[in-house]
């Protein structure tokens, strides 16, 4: 099902989407995550700060903290890049649950949307 979206509109999304992912890229290759292979391969880093006790523990706090940071900014890149691919597509803006248009208040507000306010609320 193709929609139709104001062109500006559209453009402006992909930019702030654009964006997004550049910014998500950046945070995913700072100190505490690796790039495994190509874009979309991340894998939180283990430190090591030595072999006492009181530093292993800050060991595993710290690769905890990693490990988090790393599956949020990887579910983060990952609607961004499903968001890119609906422009791609034509379906921008389709609520995945009903197949109604998603309110353009709600994707300035988030552009990686993938549900109407109704269905977020329904389903959350």
């Amino acid at each position: 099902m193709t929609i139709t979206i104001d062109k500006d509109f559209l453009e402006k999304q992909k930019k702030l989407l654009e964006a997004r992912k550049a910014q998500l890229m950046r945070e995913l290759k700072m100190d505490g995550v690796k790039n495994l292979h190509g874009d979309n391969e991340f894998d939180a880093i283990f430190p090591d700060f030595g072999e006492k006790e009181d530093e292993n523990a800050a060991e595993v706090a710290a690769y905890e903290g990693n490990l988090s940071m790393e599956k949020n900014l990887e579910v983060s890149l990952f609607n961004v890049n499903k968001a890119l691919k609906k422009i791609d597509e034509g379906k921008y803006g389709v609520c995945e649950k009903c197949g109604n248009m998603i309110e353009p208040e709600r994707l300035r507000a988030f552009p990686s949307a993938t549900a109407c306010m109704d269905c977020k609320k329904k389903f959350s």
